[in-house]
């Protein structure tokens, strides 16, 4: 073997998946997994340790990059610490079904959704979560600074154990299923963020205004 290696990895609903492949030929090497709880509700901290079980015994030996993707949509909340407030909610989390259909009507109807943000909200998209959140759990909003996507989670918990964290990052597939981030404008639109986070019985905002991932790149 004398092409370099890289490795991907899929923190999907129900494992941690590792692929280590020759950069040249594209060959698969090795692979590992290690499953993931089940539930729609998960601590972050579970897709961590499936990642520390998979990427044991030596699979990462040589390798020069690795890619990260997994599960879209969910909510993971994090506090001014990066410490997380909460329990992931994920993608099959239908409690925010009634919080989706109010924000489809607040914003003007399914067309202004699909003409503006180039999705329609349903129960899985993270900016339903966050409305979710805002009505019933009021004190974890406001203890929420910033809000990422499962996969981006661990991106970032890989990128703080290399030392290499700046900030937390995203990326356009994962954007796009927030509810916030326009695939026309290709930017995040504040107003649908604070509009998420409105709770419809007090008509007031339940938190500060919250960071977001960084954007991702522009086509």
């Amino acid at each position: 073997m004398s092409g370099s290696l890289v490795a991907g990895v899929d923190s999907s609903t129900q494992s941690c998946k590792i692929v280590v492949c020759d950069a040249q030929t594209g060959a698969v090497l090795r692979t590992a997994r290690a499953p993931h709880p089940d539930g729609t509700e998960v601590d972050p901290r579970a897709w961590w340790d499936a990642w520390s079980a998979a990427s044991s015994d030596g699979i990462l030996d040589g390798v020069e990059a690795i890619a990260v993707g997994g599960q879209q949509h969910g909510m993971v909340t994090l506090d001014a610490d990066d410490d997380i407030v909460r329990p992931a909610l994920l993608w099959n989390d239908t409690r925010s079904a009634r919080a989706a259909a109010d924000l489809v009507e607040e914003f003007g109807g399914a067309q202004a959704w699909a003409d503006q943000i180039g999705i329609v909200p349903v129960a899985a998209i993270t900016a339903t979560k966050l409305r979710w959140l805002a009505r019933h759990e009021p004190d974890n909003l406001s203890r929420t600074k910033t809000c990422v996507l499962p996969h981006d989670w661990l991106t970032g918990r890989l990128l703080k154990e290399s030392g290499t964290f700046e900030r937390w990052t995203t990326d356009r597939g994962d954007a796009s299923g927030t509810g916030y981030w326009s695939a026309h404008t290709q930017d995040y639109r504040a107003d649908v963020m604070e509009l998420a986070m409105v709770a419809p019985s007090t008509c007031r905002r339940s938190s500060p205004p919250m960071p977001w991932p960084g954007a991702p790149p522009r086509a």
